[in-house]
């Protein structure tokens, strides 16, 4: 069950990055897949946080939002792992000053 829902969650925010912004503005970008790497602002840059999430089920989903050095909003997906620690899972970048969801 928990397979489907990784999956439909997935294909949920594919379909909603798939659709033109209007005006001839980008995309903007989307990585998911198991080689996502940590920049600056992920949770897991620089190695694991000290303190795990002792609370959350094994398999639930963490979204984190922040904010580039350049002003790129992001928002990271992670999946919490059998020993409690995070994996990153799919990350989105808008490059626009005001990028609706």
């Amino acid at each position: 069950m928990r397979t489907f829902l990784l999956i439909a969650a997935t294909a949920a925010v594919v379909s909603g990055c798939a659709v033109d912004g209007g005006a001839g503005r980008p995309l903007p970008s989307l990585e998911i897949g198991p080689g996502i790497e940590p920049i600056p602002g992920s949770i897991t840059y620089g190695g694991q946080p000290r303190t795990r999430l002792q609370k959350a089920p094994v398999g639930s989903s963490v979204p984190h939002d922040f904010r580039t050095s350049r002003g790129e909003r992001v928002r990271e997906t992670y999946i919490i792992q059998p020993d409690r620690s995070l994996k990153l899972v799919n990350r989105r970048v808008c490059r626009l000053p005001s990028c609706d969801d």
